[in-house]
């Protein structure tokens, strides 16, 4: 290896942290980083409440017990009280990821940021790990809703708060879920030049779309035991190993979950990454 290739080499980390904080202080300044912290620790609160009285009802409880679709442990029964907002926060980070690079083409400042930090794979590097943090910051704040209300909902019926340590394992797993969605977002933010477009159709596929497909492939063995398993909504509920909609529903387990959405994530963040690397920026 030549001396220039020694001195160019850790040229993408040089500067990194600058640039994260860069990231986050855009991110700061606007109006919005309280906004959706509102939205994410109300829907977190909202929802841990009404499913924990829905999972404890009598009614409920008769329908499981007598080999209705309905199957859960008191372990599943905590993991999907306490992460029951996850389905709109996941949203949310997903519109956070949207816009965190959309708003930059929407405005034109997008030159101003390269032009800055010539090193465009810097940028957008930074605008990963800043979305990490996002996720793992709203993730908190969605759990101290959700985990407050829902334990107190759980105590209230006679249901054991924290059955098991693995309760914990999923709540530290879910800030990873928020995270990997915020990527996701990021991905069809640059995929989706026009933001409006960006967010109506990620949002769209992601809370009606993807949900009916994985719902029609429940139907189709090949499709139930392959395909439905690996889907972004379904491997973010294997992650959380939460209560099963249905008997015929196929479940990854949790690591497995988590490796299929960090692969959707992986995919259409570094595809994004790669052809704002590669594509001229006017």
């Amino acid at each position: 290896m030549s001396t220039v290739d020694l001195a160019t080499k850790p040229s993408l980390l040089s500067g990194l942290g600058r640039a994260v904080r860069s990231e986050l202080r855009k991110f700061f300044t606007t109006r919005m980083w309280w906004g959706m912290g509102i939205a994410v620790l109300l829907s977190g609160a909202a929802f841990s409440t009404l499913f924990g009285f829905l999972y404890t009802s009598q009614g409920f409880l008769d329908q499981a017990s007598a080999g209705q679709p309905v199957e859960f442990t008191p372990i599943q029964l905590a993991n999907s009280v306490y992460t029951a907002g996850l389905s709109v926060g996941y949203l949310l980070l997903l519109t956070i990821g949207v816009i965190q690079v959309g708003s930059e083409y929407r405005h034109k400042t997008i030159t101003a940021t390269f032009l800055a930090i010539p090193h465009r794979a810097r940028v957008m590097l930074a605008k990963v790990i800043a979305l990490l943090i996002l996720g793992a910051g709203y993730g908190v704040v969605s759990l101290l809703g959700s985990v407050t209300l829902g334990a107190l909902v759980l105590q209230l019926r006679d249901r054991e708060a924290f059955p098991s340590d693995s309760v914990f394992r999923t709540l530290a797993l879910s800030l990873l879920v928020l995270g990997l969605w915020a990527l996701i977002g990021l991905g069809i933010g640059i995929l989706i030049p026009n933001q409006v477009a960006a967010l109506l159709i990620g949002v769209g596929v992601a809370w009606i779309v993807e949900p009916l497909i994985a719902f029609g492939l429940q139907f189709w063995d090949f499709g139930r035991g392959h395909i439905a398993p690996y889907l972004p909504s379904q491997a973010t509920t294997a992650i959380v190993d939460s209560v099963q909609s249905s008997a015929n529903e196929v479940r990854l387990d949790w690591w497995q979950g988590a490796l299929a959405l960090a692969a959707w994530a992986a995919v259409l963040a570094g595809f994004g990454i790669w052809r704002t690397v590669r594509q001229d920026v006017s």
